[in-house]
């Protein structure tokens, strides 16, 4: 059996709302483990996204712990996380948050350079992976210039460029049309798949979710296993 690569132990989140706190998450605890494609769905506003940020290390739990292997995250500091997310995060959101002066190849190095790694290592690895994704002829295209599933193609690149453990996709398809979508879907769990990567999901899209080898929906705050 595959060892648990994430571990959320009793975790609620919750925020401050005028002299009120807003409860988010409650006493939420599931794992993931090495290789599992896991999708968490559920209604807008359920939490699916706070829980995607604190499972990368952009956000803090108000209780409970979180592990990645037998590391606590909420005991890094900011230096620490920051760490964390660049080696073993590859983050894919709805919006692409490509830089729009920057062509293809260039977004997809950002994350590996600013790690330290040397040029021309960079750029053989960015080829390598936009030429997996069918981009060779868009390389040197500005971002400006791609369409929408060209755009999460790069993003998804971006996202593998420094073979991170895990792969976190909040709604990843909620922007494409359906032919893209279906690209995109198939696309993310074969390199899951052939890489051996560890994908967490956020998505409405129940077709998409079924593909993942375990569903949890998200409701109420709390979560369960679908």
């Amino acid at each position: 059996m595959n060892k648990t690569l994430l571990n959320f132990l009793h975790v609620s989140k919750s925020y401050k709302s005028g002299e009120t706190y807003l409860s988010i998450l409650e006493d939420i605890s599931f794992e993931i483990r090495e290789g599992e494609s896991v999708a968490i769905t559920g209604k807008s506003g359920s939490g699916k996204s706070t829980l995607l940020n604190l499972a990368g290390g952009l956000d803090s739990s108000t209780s409970g712990s979180i592990f990645f292997r037998d590391e606590k995250l909420h005991t890094m500091n900011d230096m620490q996380l920051s760490s964390y997310r660049n080696a073993h995060i590859g983050f894919v959101f709805q919006s692409h948050i490509l830089l729009e002066d920057f062509n293809a190849l260039e977004n997809v190095m950002i994350p590996a350079l600013i790690r330290g790694e040397s040029k021309n290592k960079v750029v053989k690895r960015a080829t390598a992976l936009l030429e997996r994704v069918s981009m060779t002829d868009r390389l040197y295209h500005k971002s400006s210039k791609l369409s929408g599933g060209e755009r999460q193609r790069v993003a998804i690149c971006r996202a593998l460029i420094n073979n991170p453990e895990i792969i976190i996709a909040d709604e990843p398809t909620g922007s494409l049309d359906e032919e893209s979508s279906a690209a995109i879907e198939t696309l993310l769990l074969n390199i899951v798949k052939e890489e051996n990567r560890t994908l967490l999901l956020v998505t409405h899209d129940k077709h998409f979710a079924t593909r993942c080898s375990t569903v949890y929906l998200l409701q109420h705050r709390s979560i369960g296993k679908m």
